[in-house]
C-alpha cells in the first residue's frame, strides 16, 4: 500500500488524463491539516489537560490554546477565554497523521459509511466532524467518560469542489459516491 507522501509524488501521472493537467505543478496538494475541539463550559481542569494530552498523542504535538474572540455575557465567556485547542500539522507530521487518519481511525469509525461530499468547500477544502476521539489508536480506551470530539480541516490547493473530490478520492479518503 502507497503512503500519502508516495500518493503526492504520483498525483499528476494517476491525474493528468482525468482533470486534463499539462504541468506537474497544476497537482493539488495538502498544503496542512488543522485538528481542533472545544471545551466550551468544560471547568475541571484535570478534564481540559486531558483534552491536551490526547490532542498531543493523536498529532504528535502540543496543541495551541484558542480564546474566545468577543465576551457573550449569556454564555458567561469573556473575551480571551478559552474555548477550544488547535493543532496545524505541516510536512512529515501532516502526513503521518493523514496515513493513520485514514488508513487505521476511519475504519475504527462505528457505523461508517463513508464522507459526505458536501463537506468539501467551494475552496477544495474538507472539513469531517469526528463524534469520538477513541477512534485513535495512540488514545487509551480505558476512560469513556472523557470522550470529546474533533475537526479535522484538510486543506489542499485545489481550484475547486469537483478538483478536490477527485483528487481526496485518490489520496484515500473514503468520499461517498453522490
Amino acid at each position: 500500500m502507497q503512503t500519502i507522501a508516495e500518493k503526492q509524488q504520483n498525483a499528476y501521472t494517476a491525474l493528468k488524463d482525468v482533470l486534463g493537467y499539462k504541468n506537474r505543478m497544476q497537482t493539488p496538494r495538502v498544503m496542512k491539516v488543522v485538528i481542533s475541539t472545544g471545551v466550551g463550559k468544560i471547568a475541571d481542569q484535570k478534564k481540559i489537560e486531558l483534552i491536551q494530552d490526547r490532542i498531543a498523542r493523536i498529532t504528535g504535538q502540543k496543541a495551541a490554546a484558542r480564546g474566545a474572540k468577543k465576551s457573550v455575557a449569556s454564555f458567561k465567556v469573556r473575551q480571551g477565554d478559552v474555548v477550544g485547542y488547535q493543532v496545524t500539522l505541516r510536512g512529515a507530521r501532516m502526513r503521518d497523521f493523514l496515513d493513520r487518519f485514514i488508513n487505521i481511525a476511519l475504519p475504527r469509525m462505528r457505523d461508517f459509511r463513508g464522507i459526505s461530499t458536501k463537506a468539501i468547500d467551494e475552496l477544495g477544502n474538507i472539513t469531517i466532524g469526528i463524534t469520538e476521539h477513541t477512534i485513535f489508536p495512540e488514545t487509551s480506551d480505558e476512560d469513556q467518560r472523557d470522550v470529546f470530539g474533533l475537526a479535522i480541516t484538510i486543506v489542499t490547493t485545489a481550484n475547486g469542489k469537483e478538483q478536490a473530490e477527485t483528487y481526496l478520492r485518490y489520496l484515500g479518503l473514503p468520499l461517498r459516491v453522490r
